[in-house]
């Protein structure tokens, strides 16, 4: 899985991210009383394992949290956390290269489950497929791969997401296109902080 152009998967700047989680949470995080946020490890995580964000998109968070959030660990009062996050060495599932790494992961998966005689995992849940377990064991067993052949671990995963119904008649955008990041080293995120809001 090495790769030519691995100098250009660092991120030159930050990016914002939002979660949206309980607010006594956010209240703790913002304060520094407790560490980060919880990582996801979930078998459906759409990026693997880590904490998650969704980039530049506030209201997304809080339409996450005020939806309930995960249905084990229902948000009673929804907020949003903001977080100031450097991506570091980023697999990004916006450039070819990180593409590419994804799909040979996927083709040494398929090895691995044949020669054990068992079927891939797939991704369910509708046409948006919320339940990722196929999709979170290809980006697990990349980050495996990287660590068993002393390749750099990547801090972060990158991904967009086209969601929902079209956005009008005819339309290429869906109604929730966004692009959601996995932390996984928690290094990247640099502070947190409450959003603010204001009518324009």
């Amino acid at each position: 899985m090495a790769n030519l152009w691995a100098l250009y998967q660092r991120h030159p700047s930050f990016v914002l991210g939002f979660h949206g989680t309980e607010e006594s949470l956010v209240d703790k995080v913002v304060a520094g009383k407790t560490g980060h946020l919880k990582k996801s490890d979930g078998k459906f995580e759409w990026l693997g394992h880590g904490i998650y964000f969704w980039e530049n998109d506030p209201q997304r968070g809080m339409e996450w949290a005020q939806s309930g959030g995960n249905p084990k660990n229902k948000i009673k009062k929804p907020c949003v956390a903001g977080a100031i996050i450097d991506l570091g060495h980023c697999l990004d599932l916006t450039t070819r290269m990180g593409l590419d790494e994804v799909a040979e992961a996927h083709a040494i998966l398929c090895d691995s489950y044949a020669k054990v005689l068992k079927s891939l995992p797939v991704n369910a849940g509708g046409k948006d497929q919320f339940k990722r377990e196929l999709d979170c064991q290809v980006i697990q067993a990349l980050h495996l791969y990287r660590k068993e052949n002393g390749l750099p671990p990547y801090d972060s995963v990158r991904a967009p997401f086209p969601e929902d119904e079209p956005l009008y008649d005819g339309a290429g955008f869906r109604k929730r296109n966004h692009i959601q990041i996995a932390i996984i080293n928690t290094d990247c995120i640099k502070g947190y902080f409450h959003p603010i809001m204001s009518a324009v």
